[in-house]
């Protein structure tokens, strides 16, 4: 039996541009050739998956049916929701518009169908192995449990969720959930052999209807009564379902982690062992950028400074990726810029930063965000290379935008 691919893609990308509502969704955003949403389709050409239903907003109906076409992907379903209502109402809409049909045929062959639910902004590497994961956990899924992605931390984390498991019979049993702790707690969690929740999750339509009518049932009756009502439009040529906005809006805005997962006994988990990330911050796209940037190295892009250089590795809409080399013992100017913040990752060497009336020391790994406006400096009066990944995000990302107050280099005005 084929496994029915879901794909949330509903996404503004807040976390990435909290001054602009007007910038590119997480998913869509041109990261050298390639985007997330275009990963997500691709991850899920094999022969063993049927064909996608992807869960959005009529804002992205235009971008979601260019890479479709872009990927030659012919069949598919798309949900537009008229408004946010988080993943929880997302997901099961997506399950009721696919069992639905007039002869109840698509509820015959798709209940007890295996569904992967995807989130259209991560990243993760190896689709073969992730696939392989996948195919070994299939035989598991019964008519009541849930299968959660899992990644083992290799930092701590306030932005996603954990969990712990305890083996049973070969399957890892999640045992409890901790919702976005603190740093220091994230610390203790990674100690106990706490993994972090993806957001990812592995199981059938049945089991979906059946927890969502034990433990949420008020929602599960909401979205059942959109169906009911013939309160949808659907485009049977494109294949793409339009939620009513009078009924969909009464729905409760609730994550599918606080709706059932977090209340059901039957979670079990699969614990990947690939690359994976959710690019959420500037920080991981930073780090992706940076370890990728030897392919995006050209001669006409390095640019040299009298504190060392910097190197343009990528311009994309909104926001530019640099590499910056500080020198020992060399500092950049004091200054500000009109037009755009700045993100760093500090990657080698240890900096001392100016950002305001604050002056302090970073090392490898760490971040520092400087405002707009800001008056800001990176000095290194160590005897090692600094090297920072900056990410400039605004409406003017040249060299122009800058204020010198201070330079020992005799370039303040």
């Amino acid at each position: 039996m084929k496994i029915r691919p879901v794909i949330l893609c509903g996404g503004a990308g807040t976390r990435l541009w909290p001054e602009s509502k007007n910038n590119c969704a997480k998913q869509f955003i041109n990261f050298g050739g390639w985007c997330l949403f275009e990963k997500s389709l691709d991850r899920i050409k094999a022969p063993f998956f049927d064909y996608p239903i992807i869960s959005s907003n009529s804002k992205y109906l235009k971008k979601i049916k260019y890479y479709l076409k872009k990927l030659h992907i012919k069949k598919y379903k798309i949900i537009l929701e008229p408004e946010k209502k988080n993943t929880g109402p997302a997901i099961l809409s997506a399950c009721i518009a696919n069992l639905m049909d007039k002869k109840n045929i698509n509820y015959i062959n798709e209940i007890d169908k295996p569904m992967l639910i995807l989130s259209s902004d991560h990243l993760i590497e190896k689709k073969k192995l992730f696939h392989s994961f996948i195919k070994k956990n299939i035989s598991h899924l019964s008519a009541d449990n849930i299968f959660i992605f899992g990644i083992k931390p290799d930092y701590p984390s306030d932005q996603f969720g954990y969990f712990f498991t305890k083996k049973i019979n070969n399957i890892y049993k999640v045992t409890k959930f901790i919702e976005k702790p603190s740093i220091s707690k994230a610390k203790k969690i990674i100690n106990k052999k706490g993994y972090w929740n993806t957001g990812m999750f592995f199981l059938t339509s049945r089991s979906l209807i059946n927890n969502f009518a034990m433990y949420s049932p008020k929602t599960y009756n909401q979205v059942i009564q959109i169906f009911n009502k013939k309160s949808k439009t659907m485009n049977k040529k494109k294949n793409i379902f339009t939620i009513d906005r009078n009924l969909f809006k009464k729905i409760k805005s609730q994550s599918i982690d606080y709706a059932i997962i977090e209340k059901s006994p039957k979670i079990n988990a699969i614990k990947l062992k690939i690359p994976w990330s959710d690019l959420g911050s500037w920080k991981e796209i930073s780090k992706m950028f940076n370890k990728n940037k030897k392919s995006l190295y050209k001669k006409n892009n390095i640019y040299q400074r009298p504190w060392g250089k910097y190197i343009n590795l990528f311009r994309g809409e909104g926001f530019l990726v640099k590499e910056i080399y500080v020198n020992p013992k060399a500092s950049l100017s004091l200054q500000k810029h009109h037009y755009r913040s700045e993100h760093w990752l500090l990657t080698e060497g240890k900096a001392i930063i100016t950002v305001n009336k604050k002056i302090f020391t970073k090392k490898i790994n760490e971040c520092v965000v400087i405002p707009k406006g800001a008056i800001h400096r990176i000095q290194n009066p160590y005897n090692k290379l600094v090297k920072i990944i900056e990410v400039q995000l605004g409406s003017v990302l040249k060299e122009s935008d800058i204020v010198r107050y201070k330079d020992i280099y005799g370039r303040a005005r």
